[in-house]
């Protein structure tokens, strides 16, 4: 089979021909239709920010496929089913990948392979942020601070599905009008000074999700309502607070990583996904397509700012 493969941290992200995989009495088997690319991919591939790989390496968490065969002790699942995945054994940049029961959840019929590749990572990612760290309600106010991304634009539909406010932002025009078609409540340039202002002024607000907290934590608390919570979701580096902006409010913020989702938490983000997609509540949206030799310009593409949804990989037809 074809894969991306790298043997040390930092090499280049080559189309390789590998050992079609074997198919242990537990596994399940994916003839993966399309790969997300999310940044931890790249994190891994690099050896950056305290991640690292074994190897050779395969990068790619998120996938959408097909069942191409079954370990002879999984049940609830048959070959052919319409899949995707949350994690593998053996990375999804590649024609094919191995996965365990835990990590392998059925794809809506009312989502294409592509949004499928969209849900392991950024979905869920989303879903835990908002219901299990942060314990939204509806008719809560949700900030989502850089919100055109896949976790951004995941956390709008989700939020708004639940029957919350929501206010975004966004540093292009692409991506503020994005927001909007998506039904944002309020949309600002976070690249506009004023725009701490802006949301100010259209009411305080309960939770703020943060992709970027090294940059807006501090100007971000303020913001809160009496109990608010801010939920980091990415960070690059130190940022500077004052204590007291928490103290006035009663409010909190909390980090999250969804490889700390238990078992049980794994289980009820994804059936909620389910229930989500059947219902036309979530709709993944895909910003650029590649191809699987195309998999570097992928993940230099997911690490771009400006960004307008989600990045997947086409790997078979």
């Amino acid at each position: 089979m074809q894969a991306i493969q790298i043997h040390h941290h930092g090499d280049p992200l080559l189309l390789t021909q590998c050992a079609d995989l074997s198919v242990t009495d537990e596994d399940i088997l994916i003839a993966v239709k399309v790969a997300g690319v999310n940044p931890v991919d790249t994190y891994i591939a690099a050896g950056s920010n305290g991640y690292t790989a074994t190897f050779p390496h395969t990068p790619g968490k998120d996938a959408a496929g097909v069942i191409a065969a079954l370990g002879s002790k999984v049940t609830g699942f048959k070959v052919g089913q319409r899949v995707y995945c949350s994690g593998s054994k053996t990375g999804t940049s590649a024609q094919f990948a191995l996965a365990t029961p835990a990590q392998v959840f059925p794809l809506a019929d009312s989502l294409s392979f592509e949004q499928g590749a969209c849900l392991g990572t950024p979905y869920a990612t989303a879903w835990r942020a908002l219901f299990i760290r942060a314990n939204c309600q509806a008719g809560e106010t949700v900030f989502i601070h850089g919100a055109s991304g896949g976790v951004g634009l995941a956390a709008l539909q989700l939020a708004k599905a639940a029957g919350c406010k929501v206010f975004t932002s966004a540093s292009s025009e692409q991506g503020r009008a994005l927001l909007q078609q998506q039904g944002t409540d309020l949309v600002v340039n976070h690249h506009d000074p004023e725009h701490y202002q802006s949301v100010k002024e259209a009411g305080a607000v309960d939770i703020i999700l943060e992709m970027l907290a090294n940059q807006n934590l501090g100007d971000d608390l303020p913001l809160l309502n009496v109990n608010g919570r801010v939920v980091v979701i990415g960070s690059r580096g130190q940022v500077e607070i004052n204590p007291r902006d928490l103290m006035a409010k009663d409010a909190c913020v909390m980090g999250i990583a969804l490889a700390n989702a238990s078992p049980e938490q794994v289980t009820l983000i994804h059936e909620a996904l389910f229930a989500a997609a059947e219902k036309g509540d979530i709709s993944p949206v895909i910003a650029k397509r590649f191809e699987l030799a195309e998999t570097t310009e992928a993940h230099i593409a997911v690490m771009g700012s400006g960004a307008t949804g989600n990045i997947v990989i086409n790997v078979q037809e």
